[in-house]
């Protein structure tokens, strides 16, 4: 006896296989494969498959159908936490992926939902979608504590349009990226949509043309830059907290600290958690890190206590081990460092990946400045995926440089650590200025303010480097305004659209 599914389920089933491809196309966009013109493909595609959806409830099936090939591709990385210990967290992994890319494809299907509910024919279902997708994309930065992760915008890195984030950010690159998918079903078939290609092409055109003016400007010169050391012990998370291994990456790290060089560093940064004792229980740790940096301060990733709390932290130690700076993470990991309505999860055994208990870490009060001196100036710390969140890097003083400290051997050796380096170097666009960044296992590098990598360690690479601080430009435009332009502009068209529709119901 064979099983047939009804026919109007058949009939939903076809468009949807092919949203959901036309997804995966657009994943293909993201590092490290970085295809943007398959991408771009993708979007065309999904764009057009919505804008031909005969209900509003058939485009939302569309639009979750494309965002949820295009997250379980681009995010399929999510998958390597729950294979650190395998016996105990293996079984999550599949629910894990299949929560994460169906949960965050939910936005992408309220905005296929809304443009088969603006109505009229496929060319405005065509705006309306590519307009609710960059809003729906922006409102996933913010909701729920955010993931702004594998946005349609991040396909741009690496290329001159990137620095189009100066003005507007990662958010109005996005838009761009929609717009741009969507201009060529703007117009009539025949020479219309010719037109509209040939438009979409010369605004992705003229940006990229300046995207490369502004990447080819000298940086201001800096002739006596500060030198500042990377550390990588490439601490795979299975070995990183074994107590066996733990005295050997300790003792790399202090044998990559002490290295000789020449000009010397004057400052060392060690990745995210590298220290393997609590800060209260560290005893001589931090003076033993100071005597090996010849007393130059050091930055580095610790865990530390106080009463029932713990914080995943940064110190930076002075001379003699003297703490002379500490930043607590204050964007935590959701299920990762915290599991949300402990008290329930612990009744269900669970915990936080990364934390020691089911309440995980407790988050710091927010973005501070660290004062590393005349020579050093102030740099804004961010601890692994705080790197993601643009609207946190916008801070009353504006420093004068970046610093992430991260342990991406979380993401496997694929693609959740270039993608997070990507993003890095977003950051470093919009804010124009350098970012450093110590990885456990890698890509640790040195980020200058248009984003480019002017050194770095593979992955996977045990070593360290030495290289001086690239200048910073002045403040961009972005750091101004942060979101609210591209905000504005979401809401206008998405307004225009909701009084249009309702004006041609009457």
């Amino acid at each position: 006896m064979s099983l047939r599914l009804p026919r109007r389920m058949q009939a939903l089933g076809r468009p949807a296989v092919l949203a959901f491809g036309t997804g995966m196309l657009m994943a293909m966009g993201q590092a490290p494969a970085s295809l943007w013109p398959v991408a771009l493909a993708g979007l065309i595609g999904l764009t057009w498959l919505v804008s031909r959806a005969e209900s509003p409830r058939l485009a939302a099936l569309l639009g979750w159908a494309g965002g949820a090939g295009q997250f379980a591709l681009a995010l399929a990385w999510i998958v390597e936490p729950f294979f650190v210990d395998i016996g105990h967290d293996g079984w999550m992994a599949p629910f894990g992926m299949i929560g994460l890319a169906g949960g965050l494809a939910l936005f992408w299907g309220l905005a296929g939902a809304f443009a088969g509910w603006a109505g009229g024919g496929p060319r405005r279902r065509a705006l309306a979608f590519a307009l609710a997708l960059a809003a729906v994309e922006l409102a996933r930065g913010y909701v729920l504590t955010g993931f702004p992760w594998a946005l349609p915008g991040h396909i741009w890195i690496g290329t001159p349009l990137m620095q189009v984030a100066a003005l507007v950010g990662q958010y109005g690159l996005t838009l761009t990226t929609t717009l741009a998918a969507a201009l060529p079903l703007l117009f009539p078939l025949g020479p219309g949509r010719a037109l509209g290609a040939l438009l979409a092409a010369a605004m992705l055109s003229g940006a990229g043309l300046w995207g490369a003016w502004r990447a080819d400007a000298p940086l201001p010169p800096a002739p006596d830059a500060p030198q500042i050391r990377l550390v990588q012990p490439n601490a795979a998370q299975r070995l990183k907290w074994r107590r066996d291994m733990i005295p050997v990456f300790w003792e790399r790290q202090l044998a990559y600290t002490a290295a000789p060089s020449d000009p010397p560093p004057d400052l060392v940064i060690w990745p995210e958690t590298s220290v393997p004792f609590m800060l209260e229980r560290a005893g001589d740790a931090l003076a033993v890190i100071s005597d090996t940096a010849g007393g130059r301060p050091v930055i580095a990733g610790i865990q530390r206590g106080a009463g029932w709390r713990t914080f995943n932290s940064l110190v930076v130690i002075g001379p003699g081990g003297a703490l002379a700076g500490l930043y607590d993470k204050h964007h935590l990991v959701p299920f990762g460092e915290y599991i949300p309505m402990a008290t329930v999860a612990a009744e269900l055994g669970l915990k936080g990946l990364a934390a020691d208990d089911v309440f995980g870490f407790a988050p710091g009060p927010g973005p501070r400045l660290l004062d590393l001196g005349s020579r050093l100036g102030k740099a804004l710390p961010l601890i692994c995926y705080e790197a993601v969140f643009p609207q946190d890097l916008r801070t009353a003083e504006r420093p004068d440089w970046l610093v992430q400290i991260t342990n991406d051997a979380w993401f496997g050796t694929w693609a959740g650590p270039y993608q997070h380096l990507a993003l890095a170097r977003l950051r470093a666009v919009e804010q124009g200025l350098p970012l450093l960044r110590a990885a456990n296992t890698g890509v640790s590098a040195v980020i200058d303010a248009h984003g480019g990598i002017v050194d770095s360690l593979k992955l996977g690479r045990a070593g360290y480097l030495t290289a001086a601080l690239p200048a910073a430009l002045p403040e961009t435009p972005y750091v101004r305004t942060g979101d609210w332009p591209v905000a504005l502009v979401l809401l206008a068209g998405l307004v225009a659209l909701v009084a249009t529709r309702r004006r041609n119901s009457h």
